[in-house]
């Protein structure tokens, strides 16, 4: 795995608003997971701009210094560098996601953390770390079977039924997905998921290339910009709103999401708002058309 430099750890630490270096203790990764979660966004913005970025170690904490961000190979990919770094026990693992309306599975399609850590008396524990998740948890979560509650979503984690000792983190009911499998293998590196992400990022059969999606959370809310609906679900439940001019939703991107779009020209921009507008308006149209 990749080790970053001093510089690297102390700028990777101020974008995410952690000001300094500390011992890697479980405190510690509570802060480093809540924060990444809280600054950085799951997002397609360079997919369906067709600038797809590479997941490599290096390439992502890279994407992660200059102010952008990404979607789960590059933000997971990212953390565990800065993990290991940090000197924490981090794993990789393969993973799937399952979507509504499917099957649970395991085919790569996501990368599982886990980070293994002894407690006084010498007993290991394993914590569930996942940063890239489209509504994420917002912190770690124990890899014991259990309901664990993060402000207005729930977690469960379980068995998986569809990999020998692997595990399940079950989302909640109102979430955007039904749950993710992850595999209790260790792996070395991250070749498992280039393929994948080569086809997320580049084949038109994908679903994120056909989709403006950008997603954040924090203690009390998870938020959602899908083209131009903005969902936001907290305490009280889910509201939807629509974004009807560009301006709104440039200031909804920057203000909510903190996602300024740094690696854009105005031309680009201009561009990416016109392609999200002209797919909203397709989209409204086919509802309308089957009365749904």
């Amino acid at each position: 795995m990749y080790t970053m430099t001093k510089e690297e750890i102390k700028a990777y630490l101020r974008r995410i608003g952690i000001s300094e270096v500390q011992p890697p203790t479980k405190e510690y990764l509570f802060s480093l997971h809540q924060a990444h979660v809280r600054t950085l966004t799951w997002q397609t913005v360079d997919i369906f701009a067709r600038k797809p970025a590479s997941i490599g170690f290096e390439q992502s904490v890279q994407l992660v210094l200059h102010g952008r961000s990404g979607y789960c190979f590059h933000l997971n990919g990212a953390f565990s560098a800065l993990l290991h770094s940090l000197g924490y026990h981090v794993n990789l693992h393969r993973a799937g996601v399952q979507p509504l309306g499917a099957e649970p599975r395991v085919n790569s399609f996501h990368l599982g953390l886990s980070v293994n850590f002894r407690d006084d008396l010498y007993a290991e524990e394993r914590w569930i770390v996942d940063v890239g998740l489209g509504d994420m948890p917002y912190e770690p979560i124990p890899l014991r079977h259990g309901l664990y509650d993060q402000g207005p979503l729930s977690y469960k984690v379980t068995a998986s039924s569809v990999v020998t000792n692997g595990w399940r983190l079950e989302h909640d009911p109102n979430a955007s997905f039904v749950g993710v499998d992850i595999d209790a293998e260790v792996l070395e590196g991250l070749e498992e998921f280039i393929p994948k992400h080569d086809f997320y990022s580049r084949s038109p059969e994908s679903l994120w290339f056909h989709i403006f999606l950008i997603r954040q959370r924090d203690a009390d809310e998870s938020n959602e910009l899908r083209g131009c609906v903005w969902s936001k679900h907290d305490k009280n439940g889910l509201t939807k709103i629509e974004v009807e001019s560009k301006s709104q939703w440039f200031d909804i991107l920057g203000d909510v999401f903190g996602e300024h779009l740094v690696n854009y020209s105005r031309l680009e921009r201009d561009d990416l708002w016109k392609r999200v507008e002209a797919a909203h308006l397709e989209w409204k149209a086919a509802k309308l058309a089957t009365g749904k």
